[in-house]
């Protein structure tokens, strides 16, 4: 009843640039405030241990002065791979699991970007309040961001 197949948000993008490049611009802290976010947020690293129980913290303001709040922990981190979080966007979404899985193609990446919620019914309400649309620009910015990159 519980599946979680039912209960995940997916995205897949392949982006422009080699697996190196996204990898960095995924976890490194001065890469990741310069594309995190909707687009018009602003993105200061809080905190970021990077390691396997780490935690991580971001606070992003939006063009109109209100602020949110991104943390969770790292769950597993597996280099050039896959990182597997918990995640909180507070206030608008809290208990979450965000699975990224990079893949090399070539001098592209391929991402799969998976948010698992802990209901259907929350998956459901969090699709209807635009969960692609508003991930939908963290990857374009991603995207730019890397075709930016030497």
């Amino acid at each position: 009843m519980n599946n979680p197949k039912n209960r995940t948000l997916t995205i897949e993008r392949t982006l422009d640039a080699p697996l190196d490049l996204v990898w960095d611009a995924w976890t490194k802290p001065e890469h990741i405030a310069q594309w995190w976010g909707a687009n018009g947020m602003e993105t200061k690293i809080v905190e970021h241990d990077f390691t396997v129980g780490g935690q991580w913290k971001y606070a992003m303001t939006m063009p109109d002065g209100r602020e949110f709040t991104a943390d969770g922990v790292y769950i597993e981190i597996v280099p050039k791979e896959r990182i597997i979080t918990s995640a909180n966007f507070k206030p608008m979404t809290e208990g979450v699991e965000i699975q990224t899985i990079f893949k090399a193609d070539g001098d592209k990446t391929q991402l799969t970007f998976n948010c698992v919620h802990e209901t259907e019914e929350y998956c459901k309400q969090q699709e209807e309040m635009g969960f692609y649309n508003g991930w939908g620009s963290f990857f374009d910015r991603l995207s730019e961001f890397v075709k930016s990159k030497p």
